[in-house]
């Protein structure tokens, strides 16, 4: 495994996070232990989850996940040896069962992360993110802006910050970040806590894959030149890049063939340039999944690549990926690719 130090914290992160939301809803609590102490066993340090979770968001499992991660912690004594990272809910007109008031208010943060840790059986998180803006703004695969813009969203980035600051003063985070934010927000955030003096955001956890690398069009520089690593979800696109339904190895448990409203990863332009790359992955000799998330793994701005499994042997391929680098040839032919049709998934 290889390991770095997560932007600017003393946080020493394995390069590939174990991601749990199908903990609770696609696995159970006995499979999601499983590939915890498999994740441990292969280097892993580092697991991220949310108050929402498991995914699908639905009210007879949210706070699953979280619930299953605490009972693993309870049960191995090892929380001390693993850096956490959860997210507070934004606003959803779907998930109002979480709470009436899907806002980012200091109550509605301090109501969250008291549910988050008393379901996650610890008295921290190292990191607690928003899982998205409270604005209404491109993202969740919207590259369009939404005009008119939102009217009815006030400027709240110093009140979050300012709270963010709070808990951590309290104990209660040792450092905060974004998710599902665009280049603005993250420079805003930014901006808001340097004329504040108070702590910038760590990272910003967003979709990236080789068929969504919209991350790289404002926000690589933004990364980069600040020290505000990308935490890289969906880097398998929900398991389409791993070939598995291309060559007919799918199940009906499988994550696009259950949950058919995930869209993003259905069109028939996206099953195809997805066939690309899983052919040079053949063609190079290389596990499909395994090349999709080398790729991600080697670019300068990830902090950490964010996977998810539904089973060990699954879980152990993709962390096997960090030993792998990529020929040149591989990336020339991967980048022709995308230069001929770019983001066909965002």
């Amino acid at each position: 495994m290889e390991y770095n130090i997560l932007g600017k914290s003393d946080l020493k992160v394995s390069k590939i996070c174990l991601g749990t939301m199908t903990f609770g809803q696609q696995n159970t609590e006995d499979q999601g232990h499983a590939q915890l102490d498999t994740a441990i066993d292969l280097g892993i340090n580092f697991f991220d989850t949310a108050e929402m979770y498991s995914v699908p968001a639905r009210k007879e499992t949210q706070g699953s996940t979280e619930k299953i991660l605490g009972n693993w912690f309870k049960k191995t004594g090892k929380r001390k040896d693993i850096i956490l990272a959860s997210k507070i809910t934004g606003p959803s007109r779907g998930l109002t069962y979480i709470s009436e008031n899907l806002d980012f208010s200091e109550i509605r943060m301090r109501s969250a992360i008291e549910g988050s840790l008393t379901r996650l059986q610890t008295d921290y998180l190292d990191l607690y993110q928003l899982h998205w803006p409270q604005r209404r703004t491109n993202y969740f695969g919207q590259l369009d802006y939404p005009l008119p813009s939102d009217n009815e969203w006030v400027d709240n980035f110093l009140e979050v910050i300012q709270t963010m600051d709070a808990l951590r003063k309290e104990g209660k985070i040792r450092y905060w970040g974004l998710s599902n934010e665009t280049p603005w927000g993250i420079m805003r955030s930014c901006v808001v806590a340097d004329k504040a003096d108070l702590p910038r955001p760590l990272s910003i956890q967003n979709p990236y894959n080789l068929l969504n690398r919209t991350f790289e069009i404002g926000s690589s520089e933004i990364s980069i030149r600040e020290n505000i690593p990308l935490l890289v979800y969906s880097p398998l696109a929900f398991g389409l890049l791993s070939g598995k339904y291309h060559k007919n190895m799918d199940t009906p448990e499988c994550r696009i063939n259950q949950f058919p409203n995930l869209s993003r990863y259905s069109s028939d332009i996206v099953r195809d340039v997805a066939a690309r790359y899983i052919q040079i992955a053949d063609d190079a000799g290389l596990s499909p999944s395994q090349m999709a998330l080398a790729y991600v793994n080697e670019k300068p701005f990830v902090g950490a690549n964010i996977i998810g499994a539904t089973t060990v042997p699954q879980l152990i391929e993709n962390i096997e990926s960090i030993n792998i680098k990529l020929p040149d040839e591989v990336i020339t032919a991967i980048n022709q690719v995308h230069k001929s049709h770019a983001n066909p998934a965002p």
